[in-house]
């Protein structure tokens, strides 16, 4: 199928884009990677009157630390937040996730902005953003605002962004000494959409949790951080007897949302629990 007429702009700068997404509104939307518009656009699922293609304007491709911050260009391709060595050491958790993201083909094209403005529930970063507590920079015509992830996704495909705004950076806190970060997520095979996934972080001492992270998708609307499994955990032994009442708790996250959700927790339940094994055996391997 081919997508109905509309009118496609080549931008070269940020403001070059904001200006048609404030005059046009929802009907224009950014063609970053392609990975996920141009399919629907293909199906008649989306029937955009303005295509803003921003794969040529300057500044929004880099990987970088400030200060306690790894810093992410909305424009960076999937391969080489995979392939990043800065990422590997400043957020394990987003290294070890960018490499399941679809085929090397999508990898090569999509980009972490267009990911995670897409908020596809049950696509990878947006649950890595979650559990790392990340920030989406938007940038407007009155300036740029900073969205904590835990507030960013808000539905099913849907985000706080408003219709005039664009991802230009995402921000992630760097990974701090003696943490472990795990990621796990089930597909019918390789390449597929996950049907469910989980993203843990943990920190002990004195063979207590000191920290405990943990978000799932795939199982709502939105990636969900299990906050009450988080508070459980923390001041707890890290044994096999905490991780298995942590992952109960997780599944109980698929309650609210009929069969199928339950259906999906209890599979983000077992990945939960052997994320944090995982986790648990890189701080035993550590002390």
């Amino acid at each position: 199928m081919k997508p109905p007429p509309f009118r496609y702009l080549r931008a070269t700068s940020v403001e070059e884009c904001l200006d048609v997404m404030t005059e046009h509104g929802d009907e224009a939307k950014i063609l970053a990677g392609g990975q996920s518009l141009v399919p629907l656009m293909n199906l008649r699922l989306a029937r955009p009157s303005w295509v803003i293609d921003v794969n040529h304007v300057p500044g929004l491709d880099y990987v970088r630390t400030e200060g306690d911050v790894l810093c992410i260009g909305a424009m960076t391709r999937h391969r080489e937040v995979a392939a990043s060595e800065t990422v590997a050491r400043a957020c394990p958790l987003l290294s070890q996730a960018a490499p399941m993201i679809g085929h090397p083909a999508i990898r090569n094209r999509g980009t972490i902005g267009g990911s995670l403005a897409h908020a596809d529930p049950a696509a990878e970063l947006p649950c890595v953003a979650v559990a790392t507590d990340a920030e989406v920079v938007a940038a407007g015509r009155n300036g740029r605002r900073v969205i904590p992830a835990a507030e960013f996704f808000t539905g099913y495909f849907e985000t706080a962004l408003d219709p005039a705004e664009m991802i230009v950076e995402v921000r992630f806190p760097l990974a701090r000494p003696g943490e472990a970060w795990e990621f796990r997520e089930f597909t019918r095979k390789s390449g597929d959409f996950a049907l469910a996934a989980a993203g843990v972080g943990l920190a002990v001492s004195g063979g207590s949790v000191t920290r405990a992270r943990i978000a799932v998708s795939g199982i709502a609307d939105r990636p969900l951080r299990a906050t009450k499994t988080e508070e459980q955990l923390t001041g707890q032994p890290l044994n096999d007897e905490a991780i298995a009442a942590a992952a109960e708790m997780v599944a109980e996250l698929g309650g609210s949302e009929g069969q199928d959700g339950r259906d999906s927790a209890e599979l983000a339940s077992v990945l939960a629990g052997r994320a944090l094994r995982a986790a648990a055996a890189q701080l035993g391997s550590a002390r």
